[in-house]
């Protein structure tokens, strides 16, 4: 089947890729005053970055583990080891990509993916849009398929005291049965 119209794309959604799965990921990175900050895969001005083997984008590498896991294919740590010194400082746009590669492979598409970083500072609102438009870029989706959330924790916990950042997202996967 050819698919050349939007009516197409919503055919082949419904009648063919029917096994619908979704995944979860949550990652962690404590604040570093010698690294930038990056999440959601935009780079954001604050008086501290994220420590990580990468670039410790916590936001893409939970999207990262939500899709792995949608897929049963383990999780970032798996793909990209962080012994492995090709990935010293690596930006996480690559490993979101490979996972939405995987997902091609297999014949299916991302439905939508939902994130949410958890921190008191920086503000995430005012990035909001910025990200969710980088998202939608990395993984080849309409921007309305990527929500993009803040919230704190109201001064509790890590994350409270402003020690670090911590993002929970969640992906939906069609594929092929």
């Amino acid at each position: 089947m050819k698919i050349t119209t939007a009516e197409d794309v919503d055919r082949v959604t419904h009648d063919y890729l029917t096994d619908i799965r979704t995944g979860f990921g949550y990652d962690v990175h404590v604040f570093d005053e010698n690294s930038e900050l990056w999440l959601g895969g935009i780079k954001i001005p604050h008086k501290k970055g994220l420590k990580g083997h990468s670039d410790a984008d916590v936001a893409l590498h939970a999207l990262t583990d939500a899709i792995l896991g949608a897929i049963g294919e383990g999780d970032i740590g798996t793909h990209f080891p962080p012994s492995d010194s090709r990935w010293k400082g690596a930006r996480s746009d690559q490993f979101l990509r490979h996972a939405n590669e995987l997902v091609k492979q297999r014949g299916g598409i991302i439905g939508n993916v939902d994130l949410t970083i958890i921190c008191e500072a920086p503000k995430i609102s005012p990035h909001r849009e910025e990200m969710k438009t980088r998202i939608s870029q990395i993984l080849g989706i309409e921007v309305d398929r990527v929500s993009v959330k803040g919230t704190t924790t109201e001064k509790l916990g890590f994350t409270g005291r402003e020690e670090g950042i911590a993002a929970k997202a969640v992906a939906t996967v069609r594929l092929p049965i």
